[in-house]
């Protein structure tokens, strides 16, 4: 038996964010085994929480289909578990993915140093991802891919991002983003099985827009992002920026606990 969490992540309230499985002590699990349990937990993503001789703990993170190099709110979600299990740190935390080492802070809410973007710059089929949105025109397309492959559109509207109702999205992920009053909207978008689907709250976006907006003076250092209200949902993410970085942050609370067979 293998001790288990779910955490709620980002979330304004307990149950109002994003959710993420993670089984501690997974030492001696295959990848096929691991592939097996998120698709049966049918999460976004479900980690796995292995010994590290580079950092604190190694995460492997999975989707109900495949394995992901890094993403945003299971890496707050597995620390969080790790340390309500008994992991031990200072300050700060380093976590092991296939992206890299990743920094997460502790503090009010657990904060993730943004990792580098493996993909920037413009979109060259951006006609083909605005039309998957059922757009015509866009403020801007741009590869922001820090590892789950986003594409970003900035839209003027914040109540246009909520309006979207997109069914194909022709193989891209896509993250939509308009600046509101004093906050950030933010919607994501990606397929699963040819399907669309959405993301109800997502770190790596946040964390891979955040600079791009930041340079093309959409948002100033510190800001709030809101993501899931389409859905039903209430998630809050705070972004900031210092000397080392972007860093990512939002609540955790643990939803439940119990042993994983």
């Amino acid at each position: 038996m293998r001790a288990f969490q779910q955490v709620d992540v980002f979330g304004a309230e307990p149950y109002l964010g994003n959710p993420v499985a993670v089984v501690l002590d997974a030492d001696g699990l295959t990848s096929d085994e691991m592939q097996r349990i998120a698709r049966w937990t049918n999460l976004s993503e479900t980690t796995f929480v292995l010994p590290s001789s580079k950092a604190d703990y190694q995460v492997r993170i999975f989707t109900p289909v495949q394995e992901l190099p890094f993403a945003g709110h299971p890496t707050l979600g597995t620390c969080h578990a790790w340390l309500q299990a008994g992991g031990q740190a200072g300050e700060e935390v380093v976590q092991e993915c296939a992206a890299g080492l990743i920094r997460i802070r502790r503090g009010e809410r657990l904060a993730f140093q943004a990792p580098p973007l493996v993909r920037s710059g413009p979109v060259a089929e951006a006609d083909r991802v605005l039309a998957a949105l059922g757009l015509t025109d866009a403020i801007d397309v741009q590869w922001v891919d820090n590892g789950p492959g986003w594409v970003a559109v900035l839209l003027s509207d914040p109540d246009a991002v909520l309006a979207l109702q997109p069914t194909d999205l022709d193989g891209f992920d896509i993250g939509v983003v308009a600046a509101g009053d004093g906050y950030l909207e933010v919607r994501a978008f990606f397929s699963v099985h040819g399907v669309c689907a959405e993301d109800p709250v997502t770190g790596s976006l946040n964390a891979s827009v955040a600079g791009w907006l930041a340079e093309r003076g959409v948002v100033q250092f510190p800001y709030e992002a809101r993501q899931g209200r389409a859905l039903g949902r209430d998630g809050r993410v705070y972004v900031d920026r210092d000397e080392d970085g972007i860093w990512v942050a939002g609540s955790t609370t643990t939803c439940v606990e119990g042993r994983l067979a």
